[in-house]
């Protein structure tokens, strides 16, 4: 019985990640409905096992018990990761876009278009001026201003690359790390450090939510 209610267990908080959307922290979205199915699968031999197994006690609860107080935990306690020290520990490089997007208005370019149009054309003087509504986290740097970044996924968080844009952030502002933000304004180019670099000017520094859905292909 204890084995049936404990795979009955798990099946539900796996099925209850997806449905509640805490899956979207962790992995991406086409991956969803693959993890749901293992889910249900999980419910379903807990009830088979249960059926099978009703007049039987178990001798050992002892793992059982502690393997159901961690699903338990896991219910009740939501993720929470911190996208700032995640980025600190992985390298910049971000996997090939599903589709390009370089074609689209300054303006309507997501954070991580704007990183892999700067990357491909490493002029930034070409897009000085250019306007831009972007939205993303606040990235921590140990040695210098902090950037508005994003992270890409292939999968899941443990191959997540982090996205970065340098920002001229206003004299006033206190950005916090793992902040979400939506900023409007321009595209320039400035020299730091000795080199010519493309950076963020805001307009308007708004916080927001953060994302549904905050990783990105």
């Amino acid at each position: 019985m204890t084995r049936g209610l404990l795979l009955i267990l798990w099946g539900w908080m796996v099925l209850w990640s997806v449905l509640s959307g805490r899956l979207d922290l962790l992995l991406r979205g086409m991956f969803h409905a693959l993890v749901g199915a293992a889910g249900l699968a999980l419910l379903l031999c807990g009830v088979l096992l249960m059926i099978r197994n009703r007049r039987q006690r178990d001798r050992h609860r002892w793992p059982w018990l502690v393997s159901g107080l961690v699903a338990g935990l896991v219910l009740l306690v939501p993720p929470n990761p911190s996208f700032s020290d995640l980025a600190n520990n992985r390298p910049q490089g971000l996997p090939e876009p599903p589709e390009l997007a370089f074609v689209l208005p300054p303006e309507q370019r997501s954070l991580t278009e704007w990183v892999r149009l700067l990357r491909s054309q490493p002029d930034p003087d070409l897009v000085a001026g250019n306007p831009l509504n972007i939205s993303g986290f606040v990235w921590s740097q140990p040695d210098g201003p902090p950037l508005i970044a994003r992270l890409t996924v292939r999968c899941c968080l443990a191959d997540a690359t982090p996205a970065g844009l340098p920002v001229a952030w206003p004299a006033n502002s206190e950005p916090k790390a793992n902040q979400w933000l939506a900023i409007q304004g321009t595209m320039a180019a400035e020299t730091r450090r000795g080199e010519r670099i493309a950076v963020v000017v805001p307009t308007t520094i708004r916080s927001i939510p953060r994302p549904k859905r905050p990783l990105e292909p």
